[in-house]
């Protein structure tokens, strides 16, 4: 399986920001996608993640409102919309899947930076 994200950039505090997750090698039925962040010197945090197959989705308090994750059956691919950002959401984004039925993620893509800016 291979992710690629991308998307990431500085902006100021207020703006939105659109992360992508390009997801290839296998089919993703049955499977979870999710994105998670690491900011400087913290742990790595679960942000949102959506099923493939009906696209239900969870979403980490600190951005329930403000993000939305999203899956394009298509184009193999889950986006990360972003809004009204904090520079507490500052920080490296990375996109993950696992299968339904386990709660570890065996996948991950390289990160994508985010910073937002006060």
């Amino acid at each position: 399986v291979q992710l690629q994200a991308s998307g990431g950039g500085l902006v100021q505090a207020g703006d939105s920001l659109r992360l992508s997750c390009a997801a290839s090698g296998r089919t993703f039925t049955n499977h979870v996608m999710g994105w998670f962040r690491q900011a400087p010197g913290k742990e790595r945090e679960f942000v949102a993640d959506i099923t493939w197959n009906l696209g239900s989705t969870n979403y980490a308090d600190s951005v329930k409102g403000r993000f939305t994750i999203s899956r394009d059956k298509a184009k193999n691919t889950v986006d990360l919309q972003m809004n009204t950002l904090k520079p507490e959401d500052t920080a490296e984004y990375y996109c993950a899947v696992r299968r339904s039925a386990s709660r570890h993620y065996n996948w991950w893509g390289q990160g994508t930076l985010v910073t937002v800016s006060s």
